[in-house]
């Protein structure tokens, strides 16, 4: 039997479908194309680079993203295992620094015996059993071959990238440290904005310039990553009821909560850059540096990294996807990370760990356990495969996708009714990795 498993791609997806079948006593071939070809959002070949947020969102062990957490920590993730190597102040949030953290995967995955990263793109799918964990950015040769099975059901949507600023060159008169509710002590930087602040900087951003799509390119965004100025159009207030949104976070000169803010995180450990959090955006450069420099403390703000648009490609799963993460129309094919279908850093990981799993078990001749529908991961596969075909969108992880236990439908306290959830899907989740370790 030949013992050795392709994966496609290097981002967490990929990584961690490695890194699970390989500690599985699989032989993996990982490739990478970058650093030689690089995507429209990356700029080393590291692997696990993150292009977006540094933020893997809430460490609360009662929400959604927290218990997935705790899922990926109990399987032995190696991207959670980075995460914690590489963590930087962010509140009730897991926040990294990325080069940290990219480095501490890259290394990890080289010093696996049972591991080789080959860098080269991969142009055509192996008739071998493979992970495909090629992301949101994934090249035109694959994406021809990837809509050459699936068809014309294949899809594609836009993701936007918010920018970074020196800390050095902040305003620290003008600007506040906290976290919302003193949740995380003061891990935040926070611009507060008066009402004609507010009304200054939202017409501006209404009328600023935006990058143009190109003709081939269709003007679609994910609702959960929403560039700042499509929120800002579709209401004045949009802004103030999302990231600007003021409640929990009052003004030490005037012990009252602003009319609306701007958040800053730490974006690595030595504090030198922060990202405008929630402000992915589509402005063209120049235009970015005029209107938010119009946010309180960031007047002569120096930007490390303006925000941009990239694409973002996914299967339309329940249409095409079977629940262990191979294709219907070819079986020796795993689909992991965003391309899957599902939205977000954790999301993807868990999919990489699945399909690892499973693709382990399947070159090992075993039987793979039924992922728990219970659990965060068992949400997820749920979502891509049981969500009504003409409607399938990305998803990140959230409650909505959970079945509600018995014990829990007549409990009308959210948080009572959510704790059983999690209760419900940890002690599911114990189960089948118990079951994992043993195969």
């Amino acid at each position: 039997m030949d013992n050795s498993l392709i994966i496609i791609g290097g981002g967490l997806a990929g990584s961690e479908a490695a890194w699970q079948a390989a500690n599985r006593h699989v032989k993996v071939r990982l490739y990478e194309m970058r650093p030689d070809k690089l995507t429209e959002a990356h700029r080393t070949g590291l692997l696990g680079e993150l292009v977006c947020s540094n933020s893997l969102r809430s460490n609360d062990p009662q929400s959604a993203p927290g218990l997935l957490k705790k899922e990926l920590s109990m399987a032995g993730s190696l991207i959670m295992e980075a995460a914690v190597a590489a963590t930087v102040p962010a509140g009730s949030a897991l926040a990294v620094d990325r080069d940290v953290f990219a480095g501490y995967i890259t290394r990890r995955i080289a010093e696996h015996p049972e591991i080789e990263v080959v860098r080269e793109e991969v142009k055509e799918l192996p008739d071998g059993i493979t992970v495909l964990a090629t992301g949101p950015l994934t090249s035109e040769a694959m994406t021809r071959c990837l809509s050459g099975i699936v068809g014309s059901d294949y899809l594609y949507f836009y993701d936007a990238i918010a920018p970074i600023v020196d800390a050095a060159t902040i305003d620290y008169e003008k600007v506040y440290r906290m976290s919302r509710y003193g949740k995380g002590g003061d891990d935040y930087i926070n611009c507060p904005m008066t009402k004609e602040d507010y009304e200054r900087f939202y017409s501006a951003l209404t009328e600023a310039d935006r990058v143009t799509p190109r003709e081939f390119e269709e003007n679609r965004v994910f609702e959960g990553c929403m560039p700042i100025e499509v929120m800002a159009a579709r209401g004045v207030d949009t802004p103030r009821f999302g990231p600007m949104k003021p409640v929990g976070l009052p003004d030490p000169k005037t012990g009252r909560d602003p009319y609306a803010v701007v958040q800053l995180r730490a974006e690595n450990r030595a504090l030198t850059a922060y990202n405008l959090v929630g402000f992915q955006t589509r402005l063209k450069w120049p235009e970015q540096k005029k209107v938010f420099g119009m946010i309180p403390g960031l007047e002569h703000a120096e930007f490390l990294r303006y925000g941009s648009l990239h694409r973002n490609t996914f299967i339309n799963a329940p249409l095409v996807l079977n629940r262990d993460l191979s294709l219907k129309q070819k079986k020796t094919l795993f689909i992991a990370g965003q391309v899957s279908g599902v939205e977000g850093y954790i999301e993807s990981t868990a999919m990489g760990l699945l399909a690892g799993i499973n693709a382990a078990a399947r070159i090992r001749g075993l039987q793979g356990a039924e992922v728990p529908p219970a659990s965060a991961h068992g949400a997820l596969i749920r979502h891509l495969t049981e969500t009504e075909i003409k409607h399938f969108q990305p998803s990140n992880i959230n409650f909505g996708l959970f079945p509600v236990p018995e014990a829990a439908a007549k409990i009308r306290d959210k948080r009572a009714r959510r704790a059983l959830i999690v209760a419900k899907a940890l002690e599911d989740w114990r189960r089948y990795v118990g079951l994992r370790e043993e195969g």
